[in-house]
């Protein structure tokens, strides 16, 4: 996921640019779900893409990834004075900890560099705190703080909650069969060039 703040609008951006007497009716009256409709027709019918359902696939799965981080970060911690990506960093550190930033940065899925320009605002909020590593004095590593770890325990307490009231729209069978689907489409990546961070 990328660092950003990824507020979901009404439709896509470019929505508008639609026909207004496409299936869906006036430009202005789509919403998502019936823009998704109308691409997937409208790039099959006009111009000959065949694979409508994986463009519905990663359409869905890009959205909604979008509107659980938004919710997750607006709600739980935005309040806190932290951004999505700070929580990141804290959490991975948190429960894998002490790092090396390399680490803590393939851990969270983040740059190395965005590691280390949220690593300062940390460090200086007094949440993380910076070391020399012991194999050659050079190398630095990261941990929580004692108010970094208190931190976490109450801020992952308000996650968990919201992250219950998520999977509860789904049975825990469904939720077990989601996660497996997942486990799935990641590990395959490897059937073709997948450019992930490193």
């Amino acid at each position: 996921m990328e660092d950003r703040d990824t507020a979901p609008a009404d439709g896509p951006a470019g929505a508008a640019d639609g026909p207004a007497d496409g299936p869906a009716g006036a430009a202005g009256e789509l919403d998502f779900w019936s823009f998704v409709d109308l691409a997937g027709g409208r790039l099959a019918e006009e111009f000959g893409f065949p694979h409508r359902l994986a463009t519905r696939l990663l359409l869905t799965l890009n959205r909604a990834s979008a509107i659980v981080t938004y919710d997750l970060e607006s709600t739980v911690h935005r309040p806190r004075g932290h951004s999505w990506a700070a929580f990141r960093l804290l959490f991975v550190t948190w429960l894998a900890g002490p790092l090396e930033p390399g680490r803590a940065a393939a851990l969270a899925g983040m740059s190395r560099a965005a590691v280390s320009n949220l690593a300062k605002t940390l460090v200086a909020d007094g949440m993380l705190e910076r070391a020399r590593g012991a194999r050659d004095g050079r190398s630095v590593i990261l941990s929580l703080t004692e108010r970094g770890r208190a931190a976490m325990l109450e801020i992952f307490a308000a996650q968990h909650a919201r992250e219950k009231q998520w999977a509860d729209v789904l049975t825990e069978t469904e939720q077990q069969m989601l996660v497996m689907l997942l486990d799935k489409l990641i590990e395959g990546r490897t059937r073709f060039d997948v450019r992930e961070r490193s």
